[in-house]
């Protein structure tokens, strides 16, 4: 069903739920854009008529209510085999999971839920309308707290027949009323009683009536005193366990008259007043008209009187005294009988009367094993398949289950046909590690669940397909599923460009997958002292050996040479030591057009010595050079434009050694050699041509 579209408008998303009747799945609206439940027959059933006449009345039922308690009923329809009732989509929980979850309840919480479903069926009875079978699974709660009452799929208007026909009980034997049970009409106090146990079940966690089988639960309906709240609660207050015991009375004339006057109690029962009222008394139901009765046997004679004669007549005195030769002659032949019976043919008394046999426990074996031990033993063997979380072919109950039975007695045997088969559902385009939680929270085992991480365009973690796909069966015992789960993008690194030219750097872009951007967006120039015309100066926006997603279009710098207005200073300077017959370490730094800062020279120097200092100046960028002597700051000077253009003009006078006018003297403070780079040349003459 995933994936089709029902009356041209409902597209199937995802199955939610379903029962014994239907399946429910969550589907789209295509035509109002909305999320809405679908509800569609089973397939074994769309031949049976009573089935499609139930669930067409499950849709009327709920058509003609409008409560805000309620599920909504949209539309109904038929589609080829398919029947389909599509109604409001509450997203959230059953009651069922919220008990099974935190049960038992706070008072409060109880109260709350209780009150809105007695609310609704206020309202359905208001309408006419039974509904038959409520119970925590067929209460909605959303997200918001609305409780929404569903599944009208046995509910009966009032004015219609409301006898349940002999061996076709509908309901939940858990939770349906004594009439019920009993097969006779039922109303709207059949409903209050299954809300009693609901409030019963919530508060407590546990159900009032158990049994082996159907049967003994409906009989405990009939004849049992369910136990008393507050003995498996105390913390259930009085008020609230008086309305549970009038709820679940057997008798419907002791129960609530309407749900009207049960919602009027669950309302008030919290007030102070009521908390701590008496404890409800009820009088003893009597035997029921339709009770088993134990009537004493007449003895023969009682009650008559008899008339003794003294005197007999002679010849009745003679005919009975005929019969007491046979009367001996008979019981010679009995007890002959008896010895031959019980010492002449001993075997002959155990093939008439069965003997009894120790039965063989076979539960946990597998079924050819099981079959053969008890068929041995003596005892016939019915197999009844049935789904488990037991290996395929294990015995999984016996039934009867003595020590001893009659030989040739009938063993049923329960074997597993492994777990029921479940529908794959899409978990594509989902987070990975949402689902795995989900599938682990369902029962199955973290070895069932495998990934495979690709690359793809979906988000990191998101899950692209699945194995098996969707519809296809799954078993949740021995089954795995596999997920292909996203890995992001596949990236590649980005290559070397700088130094190539153009038509290089996109030769090794193409072989990695990557490209630049068309036309002039994928290139510029740039001047550039380093790189020569004509070659990669840098890229953007992504460097040597970082990773690219190959969709993006990149974009490379071209060089086109230096600036055309560069030029090169040349500056000598004289190094002195700062003491005569020692050595000082002098540091040059300079920054110009090219660098900034930039560590140009580093000299030892005894006595003094001569360097040249070359920096690169333009229009719009002069050059300083700094000269640090045993890390102070020595000397320093700025070259402008204008000196270069005088030095050029000035081939023949070559420059003047330069060297500052007074060597600071070794107690001259940091502060007055830090002075010194404000931007004028401390006391160092202009170069010659400057």
């Amino acid at each position: 069903m995933i994936g089709e579209t029902l009356g041209g408008r409902y597209e199937i998303l995802e199955r939610v739920g379903g029962g014994g009747m239907a399946l429910v799945y969550k589907a789209q609206d295509l035509l109002l854009n909305r999320y809405v439940a679908v509800k569609v027959l089973r397939q074994q059933y769309v031949h049976d008529e009573e089935f499609i006449r139930r669930f067409r009345r499950e849709a009327q039922s709920a058509a003609s209510l409008s409560h805000p308690n309620v599920v909504s009923m949209y539309d109904v329809g038929q589609e080829g085999d398919n029947h389909f009732i599509v109604m409001e989509y509450v997203e959230g929980m059953t009651l069922n999971d919220l008990i099974r979850e935190k049960a038992p309840l706070q008072v409060e919480d109880a109260l709350h839920i209780a009150t809105q479903i007695c609310d609704a069926l206020e309202h359905a009875h208001h309408n006419q309308i039974i509904h038959r079978d409520i119970k925590p699974h067929n209460i909605l709660i959303g997200k918001n707290g609305r409780i929404k009452v569903t599944d009208f799929g046995i509910a009966r208007a009032t004015t219609s027949s409301t006898i349940t026909q002999t061996g076709s009980v509908v309901g939940s034997v858990h939770y349906f009323s004594p009439e019920h049970a009993k097969g006779v009409s039922t109303g709207a106090k059949s409903d209050l009683y299954s809300l009693g146990i609901v409030l019963y079940q919530m508060l407590t966690g546990k159900l009032p009536f158990l049994g082996e089988s159907p049967i003994s639960v409906a009989l405990k309906h009939l004849q049992e005193n369910v136990e008393e709240p507050r003995k498996v609660n105390p913390l259930i207050p009085q008020s609230v366990e008086n309305i549970i015991l009038k709820a679940m009375r057997k008798n419907p004339d002791e129960r609530y008259q309407s749900a009207a006057d049960m919602l009027q109690d669950l309302e008030t029962a919290l007030d102070p007043k009521r908390r701590n009222e008496p404890k409800l008394t009820f009088f003893d139901d009597g035997l029921d008209a339709d009770a088993t009765r134990v009537v004493p046997a007449l003895r023969p004679g009682a009650g008559l009187e008899v008339d003794e004669r003294n005197d007999y007549d002679a010849e009745p005195r003679k005919k009975r005294n005929i019969w007491i030769a046979p009367a001996i002659w008979t019981g010679i032949f009995l007890v002959f009988l008896a010895v031959m019976w019980f010492w002449v043919i001993p075997g002959f008394k155990d093939k008439i009367i069965p003997k009894d046999v120790d039965v063989p426990q076979v539960v946990g074996k597998m079924q050819a094993e099981g079959e053969s031990l008890l068929t041995q033993a003596g005892f016939q063997v019915v197999v009844e398949p049935q789904y488990s979380d037991k290996p395929e072919g294990q015995i999984t109950k016996q039934t009867p289950d003595n020590a001893k039975l009659k030989e040739k007695s009938k063993i049923t045997l329960s074997v597993s046909k492994g777990a029921e088969k479940q529908m794959m559902q899409s978990y594509k385009e989902r987070l990975f590690k949402d689902v795995k939680a989900e599938l682990l929270a369902a029962g199955l085992k973290p070895e069932q669940i495998q990934s495979e991480p690709k690359f793809s365009d979906l988000p990191e973690d998101t899950i692209i397909s699945q194995e098996p796909g969707v519809g296809a069966e799954f078993d949740p015992v021995k089954g795995t599923v596999k997920f292909y789960v996203s890995k992001g993008k596949q990236m590649v690194v980005m290559p070397d460009l700088i130094n190539s030219t153009v038509a290089e750097a996109e030769a090794k872009l193409m072989a990695v997958g990557l490209k630049l951007a068309p036309g002039d967006k994928g290139k510029e120039n740039i001047e550039s002292f380093e790189i020569a015309s004509g070659r990669v100066v840098d890229t953007h926006p992504f460097k040597k050996g970082e990773s690219v997603d190959p969709s993006v279009e990149l974009k490379v710098f071209v060089s086109s040479g230096q600036p055309k207005d560069a030029g090169t200073y040349s500056a000598s300077k004289k190094l002195t030591a700062a003491t005569n017959g020692k050595s000082s370490i002098f540091r040059i730094v300079i920054s110009d057009a090219r660098v900034e800062n930039e560590d140009y020279n580093t000299l030892e120097v005894v006595g003094s010595e001569l360097t040249t200092v070359k920096v690169t100046v333009t229009k719009a960028k002069g050059a300083t050079i700094l000269i640090y002597r045993d890390n102070v700051l020595w000397d320093s000077e700025t070259v402008t434009y204008q000196n270069y253009l005088d030095q050029k003009t000035k081939p023949s006078a070559s420059p003047s050694p330069s060297a500052p006018s007074a060597s600071p003297s070794p107690s001259a403070s940091p502060a007055a050699t830090k002075a010194a780079p404000s931007g004028s040349v401390k006391p160092s003459p202009t170069p010659s041509g400057g």
